[in-house]
């Protein structure tokens, strides 16, 4: 019985993707939904991370394909900075060092257990390419370990028809960020 309450939930995840990817149909030229169904029928751990991604709100769809490995790089699509995964600081190491009123848990960590990658600062700006996202919230994104030995880290938004690029001290965390993550399958 779980078995086929497993298989639904698979079939219903794979019909969401598969509205949104024909939705936005100009993001993906020259690739059809079968073969990224049939990706994503053999890799259960994916199909998995993608659960994940659309439960915390990130509205995943692919936004390319490597046409070197044959990889599909599905990405965060929601609006907003998904609202599931906001009021993280950026990493354990700031979490450990906050005395108090600490958040659950940090950017690195979710992505961690939802099994994605934050996007860096160049992949958030490729994005943007594709729309405009989080234009009232901002992301986490990947923060180079130069920046992050100093104790701050990296986030992005976009605003005034641009990326901007922060920086605020690791352990911080609000309401309006979160993080955007990628799944390459």
């Amino acid at each position: 019985m779980k078995k086929a309450s497993g298989k639904a939930q698979h079939e219903d995840l794979l019909g969401v993707l598969r509205a949104r990817f024909e939705r936005r149909a100009e993001w993906h030229r020259g690739l059809a939904w079968d073969a990224v169904r049939k990706r994503l029928q053999a890799n259960a751990g994916a199909l998995k991370a993608l659960a994940e991604m659309e439960r915390t709100g990130g509205e995943p769809d692919v936004i390319a394909w490597d046409k070197k490995t044959g990889e599909l790089v599905f990405c965060d699509c929601a609006p907003e900075s998904p609202a599931g995964r906001r009021s993280v600081c950026y990493d354990r190491a700031a979490l450990d060092g906050r005395k108090e009123n600490k958040p659950k848990t940090s950017a690195l960590d979710l992505a961690a257990a939802i099994g994605i990658e934050l996007l860096d600062e160049a992949g958030y700006r490729e994005l943007q390419k594709l729309g405009p996202f989080d234009t009232k919230t901002s992301s986490w994104v990947k923060t180079p370990a130069s920046v992050r030995a100093l104790g701050g880290a990296l986030f992005c938004d976009f605003r005034y028809g641009q990326v901007f690029t922060y920086h605020n001290g690791a352990e911080s965390y609000y309401a309006a960020r979160g993080f955007r993550g990628t799944l390459r399958v």
